[in-house]
């Protein structure tokens, strides 16, 4: 694993602080599970845990990533056939595209999830393409071992690295790019997607791809939606669960 490669996770802070001070971390932290684009935020290092927390008190690294760019730029990397394919080759289709590699947990707990958020978009008719930042033998042999239906990109890991720098992203796993039918980046979700997450933002991109919110619209929805869900689910991380 590439040492600034972290998976976005408080694992250390629940190892060190209990659940009150996980749940301390995802409070302050819930406004950065969402990147907006165009906008150069400050945020902590999604895969770094503050050596130290109270109640009162701030993340102890903040960092400045890159402009997200509005739209999703033409990256290209080698299919699971070793064909080249540019991101912007499914323009047209709403997208979720979904960082991952073989040796994050969490990425490959997404994976299921992933799958029937395809099969079940209906009419929406949602595309999934994972990009593994990850060696390309390792992520082609896992995706044929868990029979992977979604579209699977694996150019090695640099080239993963690279298409996280050109997001303006954190070198962090996983996350999730939101793309509506016009290439607009609309969200990206940093960390585990959950399912009330993923309908969530997914309802806001068709809404968006209908005409019915604009991507500006979209975007303060989603970022407010997200953050209350995040909220929701720490206090229930956190609260005690009956013998």
């Amino acid at each position: 694993m590439r040492p600034g490669l972290k998976i976005a996770l408080g694992a250390l802070l629940i190892a060190v602080a209990g659940p009150a001070g996980f749940l301390t971390y995802r409070l302050l932290n819930a406004a950065h599970l969402i990147a907006a684009p165009g906008a150069r935020p400050q945020s902590v290092r999604p895969g770094s845990a503050p050596s130290s927390m109270s109640a009162n008190a701030a993340p102890d690294a903040e960092v400045i990533r890159p402009t997200t760019p509005e739209r999703l730029p033409a990256l290209s990397f080698l299919d699971q056939n070793g064909v080249p394919r540019k991101l912007t080759d499914w323009r047209g289709e709403p997208l979720l595209i979904n960082f991952w590699a073989t040796w994050c947990e969490p990425c490959r707990r997404e994976i299921p999830l992933l799958e029937k958020l395809r099969a079940q978009s209906g009419s929406q008719r949602l595309e999934v393409v994972g990009i593994a930042v990850d060696e390309r033998a390792a992520a082609l042999k896992y995706a044929q071992a868990m029979h992977i239906d979604y579209p699977i990109l694996a150019g090695g890991e640099d080239a993963g690295v690279a298409a996280i720098d050109a997001l303006g992203m954190e070198q962090a796993l996983p996350f999730s790019v939101f793309v509506d039918r016009q290439g607009r980046i609309v969200a990206i979700k940093i960390g585990e997607l959950h399912p009330e997450e993923a309908r969530y933002v997914l309802a806001r991109l068709d809404a968006v791809d209908s005409g019915r919110l604009t991507v500006a619209e979209a975007r303060a929805q989603i970022a407010s939606g997200i953050r209350e869900l995040a909220i929701a689910r720490a206090k229930a991380d956190a609260s005690p669960q009956p013998d």
